[in-house]
């Protein structure tokens, strides 16, 4: 005779981001009547990747065509934008430049102009005059004009995600322990001694989605390594007008120091992208010594150091320089100056590494019993993250039986 189990909830999603509400959200629309939990271990959503980005609701100009990123993020930003007017969220579809300055960078960008027709993007051609015509102080040999590109508060998005789920949030409880039977669905226990159980898990932990899946008994065979992202501000905001990127180096998911004037009207400068020596490590200061020693005890990062210290160490020493940092923000806007940067709060990239040392680049969603892991989703997240709560909310439902 099967054991009958009282389940708190049909769906149980792990981490409030802005990922996981999505979820949440797409499961409860999709399928009324689908008793969602989200347990969020932060006081209350969006404390970690969804809001401490830029902003910018991406185009999906830069990622191969036909993967998940491409298709999300060309899907998402109308999606978002059309998100933000129904709910009265600050947004703005503002375009950005792309801009090489130097020759090297020019067979860089027109791949970018290729790509982004291959994935539907409307993109212009700049020569010098025309980026003046955009950006009066920002240099270039040549640039291309993304349209579609936009700027949102993505934290207010998770929050009017939360209130228009109808799932159970609760905030405050971080999960330490996943106990799942196959046919009797899975039961978490918090660090305040709860136990909620669910018939599907559902893991959508950022930072901490390979440790979930692994309390779960999951392995996907990669690893989440922290990247740490630091920001400027820039103190004389009238010098950029909108959004200003460099042409990024192929072989990284980093998109380089860019200019980025947010909903507020303030202009962001970065990120710089360093090793970060905690999950949640905001500064150097901030050091977890068993998220230390579990990063350095995974093979794929010692490969990855071997395979990119040099890119590595040009991104540590802006981090430790800010004259470095300045000249490499000079590339785009030579009128900046070392007091025109403001320390502004840093943000922290959940970035997933395979066993050899490769950056998994595309959005990574695996199914185990009873389970879903979101296991990478760093930038464009945010602006793909209602198809992607579709996508993980579909599979929910299949594991369920309601599709």
């Amino acid at each position: 005779m099967r054991q009958k189990i009282a389940h708190d909830c049909d769906a149980l999603v792990i981490g409030g981001g802005i990922v996981g509400l999505s979820t949440a959200y797409a499961i409860t629309r999709a399928a009324p009547g689908t008793r969602v939990t989200v347990l969020e271990k932060e006081p209350g959503p969006a404390h970690h990747q969804t809001g401490r980005n830029s902003g910018v609701i991406h185009s999906g100009i830069y990622y191969r065509p036909g993967s998940l990123k491409a298709r999300y993020a060309v899907r998402g930003a109308a999606e978002m934008v059309k998100f933000c007017a129904e709910y009265g969220i600050a947004h703005a579809v503002t375009g950005k430049l792309i801009v090489a300055t130097e020759r090297s960078e020019l067979p860089r960008l027109h791949s970018l102009v290729q790509r982004g027709r291959e994935n539907g993007i409307p993109v212009r051609e700049l020569g010098p005059a025309q980026i003046a015509e955009y950006e009066p102080e920002v240099r270039g040999l040549a640039a291309i004009h993304v349209g579609t590109t936009g700027i949102c508060d993505f934290a207010a998005v998770a929050r009017q995600l939360a209130e228009s789920s109808g799932a159970e949030i609760r905030y405050g409880a971080d999960v330490v322990q996943v106990d799942r039977r196959r046919d009797l669905g899975v039961a978490v226990r918090t660090a305040d001694g709860d136990v909620v159980r669910g018939r599907v898990l559902v893991n959508c932990a950022g930072l901490h989605c390979d440790e979930v899946a692994r309390l779960t008994g999951d392995d996907a065979g990669a690893r989440i390594i922290p990247f740490r992202g630091e920001y400027y501000s820039l103190r004389r905001p009238e010098l950029v007008r909108g959004l200003v990127y460099p042409v990024p180096d192929p072989a990284f998911p980093f998109l380089g120091v860019h200019l980025t004037r947010g909903i507020d009207g303030g202009v962001h400068v970065g990120p710089n992208a360093v090793p970060a020596l905690a999950r949640e490590g905001y500064g150097w200061r901030t050091v977890r010594p068993r998220e230390l020693g579990a990063a350095l005890a995974w093979p794929g990062a010692w490969r990855m150091a071997r395979r990119h210290w040099r890119y590595g160490a040009g991104e540590v020493r802006r981090s430790l320089s800010r004259a470095a940092f300045t000249q490499a923000v000079r590339r785009l806007l030579p009128a900046v100056a070392p007091d025109d940067l403001v320390p502004a709060p840093a943000g922290v990239r959940a970035q997933a590494v395979l066993r050899d040392g490769t950056l998994v680049d595309d959005f990574l969603i695996e199914e185990g019993p009873r389970a879903v892991h979101v296991l990478n989703a760093p930038s464009p997240a945010a602006t793909a993250s209602l198809p992607i709560g579709r996508e993980v909310g579909r599979r929910v439902l299949a594991a369920l039986g309601r599709v």
